[in-house]
C-alpha cells in the first residue's frame, strides 16, 4: 500500500510540479534582486538628476521691485521650501501623497489599491503617483506616453529618492507643478491668482491652489469659481482627515471670500525696454552666460534702474515733443558718485524702433565736448579769468593751404576779449578753437579718453566744436566724473545675478578710481554753473537762459548744438542727466521749437526727479579758493562794480589785480590769502596777437 502511493504517478506530477513552482519563484525572485540591483547600481553611476526646469529670468530695479522677465510663454520663479506657507505644504502631502515622508518614491499599497479600483471600474478611476514621481514627470516637460519615458521617470524616480532630502524634492514638485494660465510653481500661481507671495497664502487661499493640478483647466478659479471651491472643500476635508486641521477650520476656509487677481504681475517688460536690452547685452557679454540661461536660467538680475527717475523720463519725453513730429531722443540719467545708471530711454517707440540711440548712436555733441576740452586747459595752467579776443577769426594751416573759420551762433562775437568763464557760458566757438589750438590737438583727444569717451576723436581744429562722434551715455559719464569730483564713472547696469537657487553669480565691486585732479574738477564744475547765471550775460545771454526760470536749485551744464543735433547734459553732486534729440538719419533740425526739446526734457526731469530731495551744492576740496570777479574785466571786483561773480580757482592762481574799468572812491581791497597768488598775464600776452 505504501509503495503505491510513492510510486503513483499523479503523485509523482505533483512533486514535479512544485518544485518547477518553487525554483521559477526562486528564479524571479533572484532576476527581480538583480535587476533591482543593477537598477540600483545604475542609479548610482547617474547621480543625481538636475532638479533645474526652465525658469522665468526676473529684473529686479534698485528698490527691488521687479521691472520685467524673459520666459517661454510659461512663468515659472523658483523659491525655496522655507519661502512657501505650511498651509500649501500641507495641503499638498494631504490631497496629493499622504504617506510622502514614509515611502521610497513608490508607494505600494496605493499602487495595489489604484490597480484595484480600476480593475473593478475597468478603466482607469484612481491615480497612484507619489510626488516624488510627478517631480519626475514635470522633469522631462515632455507628455508623450511612451515606455521609454515610464521607464525614465522610474528611474528618475529612484535617483530623486537616493540623492535628495524629502524636503528638497517637495520644493522642486511644488515649483514645476502646472497651476495654469501659464502659471509654472507655486510662486508664480500665488502671484498670478491672489498677488501676493507664496509664503503669505492663508489656508483658504492654499486649499484652492492645491486643488488646481488636477485639472487646472476645470479647477481654475477664473475658468469655474464654482468646481474651484468645490476642489477647494475636497482639498480641507482631505487636510482634516489627515489631521492637518480641524471641522472649525474647514467651515471658515471654505466660507471665506477669496479675490482673484488673475494677472501676471512680473511682466512688465514695457517698463525700460531700452534699458533691459542693455542688461541682458552684459550678463551675455561681461558675464559670458548664454542665450538660454539669460532667458530660461531662472536668475535673479539686480539692476541700478530707479523706477521713479525712469517713469519720468519716459513721461516727460512723452509730453515734451510733439506726437506727430520725427524728432528721436536718447537719454541717459546716473548717480554720479557710483556710476550707476538710473534711467535711460533709447527712443520714442520701442515697439516701432528698438534701436538705442543712448547706447548705440553715435552723433555729434557739439559745445558739450567744452567743458572737457576746458579741463585740459586748466591742467595746463588756464583759469576762469584767462582772457582772449572773442571776433572773427581765421585759421591757417600747411603754410597758409588749408583755412578754417569757425562761427558764433548767429555770427555774435564780443569783438573784445571775453574770460573763459564768459567764452562757457556763452558758448563762444572762437575761444573754444583757439585754446584747442594753443594746446595742441592730440590733447583733446586724450582727455576725453580719460573722460571715458570710448569713440574715436578726428584731431582736427573743428573738435573743439564737437564734430566727432559720441555716444550720449559716455558723455552723461563723463560729466559725472566732474560732479563726483574726478573720479571714474564708468555706467553700471547690474549691482548683482543669482542663479535660480540663490547661488551668487556676478556681484558689483564699487570703483574708486581718480582720474581727474579734484580741484581742477571742482573749478570746472563752478565755471558749468555760469550757463544758468545771468551775470555772465556779454554780447549774447548765456545759454541757460530759456530754462533758468524753471530750475529751483544750483546746477552744472552744458548745452550743445549742430546743425543735425541738440543736446543738454547737466548734474548736481546727487544726479546726472543728459538727453540728444535728432533724427535718426541726420537730417537738419530746422524747427525753432525742434530746438529747444533737449533743454526742456532736461530741465523737467531734473525738477521732477529731485522734488522733495534736499538741495546739495557742490563742495570745495582743499586747494580751492574765491574771489568776486568782474565778469567783464576778469579782475578782482570792487564795491563799484555793477556785476560782481563769485568765481573758484585752484590756491596760487587766482588773479591779483582789482577791476579798473568802473572806477570810484571805494576802498581797493583783496580778501585776506595766506599767499600772495601767481599772476597769469602771461596767457592774456600770448593770446593777444589772436
Amino acid at each position: 500500500m505504501v509503495v503505491e502511493t510513492m510510486t503513483n504517478p499523479r503523485i509523482q506530477k505533483g512533486k514535479k510540479y512544485l518544485r518547477f513552482l518553487f525554483f521559477g519563484i526562486l528564479f524571479i525572485t533572484a532576476g527581480l534582486v538583480l535587476f533591482a540591483l543593477a537598477v540600483y547600481i545604475y542609479a548610482k553611476i547617474l547621480g543625481p538628476p538636475p532638479l533645474a526646469v526652465p525658469q522665468s529670468t526676473l529684473y529686479y530695479s534698485n528698490d527691488g521691485s521687479i521691472i520685467g522677465e524673459s520666459n517661454s510663454g510659461q512663468k515659472r520663479y523658483w523659491v525655496p521650501l522655507r519661502s512657501v506657507s505650511k498651509e500649501i505644504v500641507n495641503a499638498t502631502i494631504s490631497i496629493e501623497d499622504k504617506n510622502f515622508y514614509h515611502h521610497h518614491g513608490f508607494d505600494i499599497k496605493r499602487i495595489g489599491g489604484a490597480l484595484l479600483a480600476d480593475a473593478i471600474a475597468m478603466h482607469k478611476v484612481q491615480g497612484a503617483s507619489t510626488i516624488t514621481q510627478q517631480y519626475a514627470k514635470n522633469l522631462f516637460l515632455t507628455m508623450d506616453k511612451t515606455w521609454t519615458r515610464k521607464i525614465s521617470e522610474a528611474l528618475y524616480t529612484i535617483r530623486l529618492e537616493m540623492n535628495y532630502s524629502k524636503d528638497k524634492i517637495l520644493e522642486g514638485y511644488l515649483n514645476t507643478i502646472n497651476y495654469g494660465h501659464g502659471a509654472y510653481g507655486i510662486q508664480a500661481a500665488s502671484q498670478y491668482y491672489f498677488g501676493k507671495d507664496a509664503d503669505q497664502l492663508d489656508l483658504a487661499e492654499a486649499a484652492m491652489l492645491v486643488g488646481i493640478p488636477k485639472g487646472p483647466s476645470i479647477y481654475s478659479p477664473i475658468n469655474s469659481l464654482e468646481k474651484a471651491k468645490n476642489r477647494q472643500l475636497l482639498v480641507l476635508n482631505s487636510m482634516k482627515e489627515n489631521g492637518y486641521i480641524t471641522e472649525k477650520d474647514v467651515k471658515s476656509a471654505a466660507q471665506e471670500k477669496i479675490t482673484i487677481v488673475g494677472k501676471h504681475a512680473y511682466h512688465r517688460s514695457e517698463l525700460a525696454p531700452y534699458f533691459q536690452d542693455i542688461v541682458r547685452h552684459q550678463l551675455k557679454t561681461a558675464l559670458g552666460l548664454s542665450d538660454r540661461t539669460i532667458q530660461l536660467g531662472g536668475l535673479r538680475v539686480y539692476t541700478t534702474l530707479d523706477t521713479k527717475q525712469q517713469q519720468i523720463a519716459d513721461d516727460v519725453i512723452k509730453e515734451s515733443i510733439a506726437e506727430d513730429s520725427d524728432i528721436q531722443v536718447g537719454f541717459t540719467a546716473m548717480d554720479p558718485k557710483t556710476g550707476f545708471v538710473t534711467a535711460l530711454v533709447g527712443g520714442r517707440n520701442y515697439d516701432e524702433s528698438p534701436y538705442d540711440r543712448a547706447v548705440q548712436a553715435s552723433r555729434q555733441p557739439g559745445s558739450t565736448i567744452k567743458p572737457l576740452l576746458y579741463y585740459a586747459a586748466l591742467e595746463k595752467g588756464f583759469t576762469p579769468t584767462t582772457m582772449m579776443r572773442s571776433e572773427p577769426t581765421t585759421f591757417q594751416f600747411d603754410n597758409g593751404n588749408a583755412k578754417y573759420t569757425p562761427h558764433n551762433f548767429n555770427d555774435q562775437y564780443a569783438d573784445g576779449e571775453i574770460t573763459m568763464a564768459q567764452a562757457l557760458a556763452l558758448s563762444d566757438n572762437v575761444y573754444a578753437v583757439k585754446t584747442h589750438l594753443f594746446l595742441g590737438e592730440n590733447t583733446l583727444v586724450r582727455t576725453a579718453k580719460d573722460f571715458g569717451i570710448t569713440t574715436k576723436m578726428a584731431k582736427v581744429p573743428s573738435l573743439a566744436l564737437g564734430t566727432s562722434g559720441v555716444h550720449v551715455i559716455d558723455m552723461v559719464g563723463a560729466y559725472s566724473m566732474l560732479a563726483n569730483g574726478g573720479k571714474k564713472a564708468d555706467p553700471v547696469f547690474i549691482t548683482r545675478v543669482e542663479d535660480y537657487q540663490g547661488n551668487v553669480l556676478y556681484e558689483y565691486k564699487p570703483q574708486n578710481e581718480q582720474v581727474l585732479r579734484p580741484d581742477l574738477a571742482y573749478v570746472m564744475t563752478q565755471m558749468m554753473t555760469g550757463m544758468f547765471d545771468k551775470k555772465l550775460n556779454g554780447y549774447a545771454s548765456v545759454t541757460g537762459s530759456t530754462i533758468i526760470n524753471q530750475l529751483t536749485r544750483q546746477y552744472a551744464g552744458k548745452s550743445g548744438s549742430t546743425n543735425t543735433d541738440s543736446w543738454m547734459i547737466g548734474f548736481t553732486p546727487q544726479l546726472t542727466a543728459g538727453v540728444w534729440t535728432g533724427y535718426d538719419k541726420g537730417n537738419e533740425i530746422t524747427l525753432a521749437a525742434d530746438k529747444r526739446y533737449a533743454k526742456t526734457i532736461w530741465a523737467r526731469f531734473m525738477e521732477k526727479s529731485l522734488k522733495g530731495e534736499p538741495i546739495k551744492t557742490f563742495k570745495a576740496p582743499k586747494g580751492v579758493v574765491s574771489l568776486p570777479i568782474d565778469p567783464k574785466s576778469g579782475k578782482v571786483a570792487t564795491k563799484d562794480c555793477p556785476i560782481s561773480r563769485e568765481m573758484y580757482f585752484v590756491k596760487g592762481t587766482e588773479p591779483n589785480e582789482y577791476c579798473d574799468l568802473h572806477p570810484g572812491k571805494g576802498e581797493k581791497r583783496l580778501p585776506k590769502q595766506k599767499e600772495k597768488p601767481k599772476q597769469d598775464g602771461w596767457l592774456h600776452k600770448l593770446f593777444n596777437w589772436l
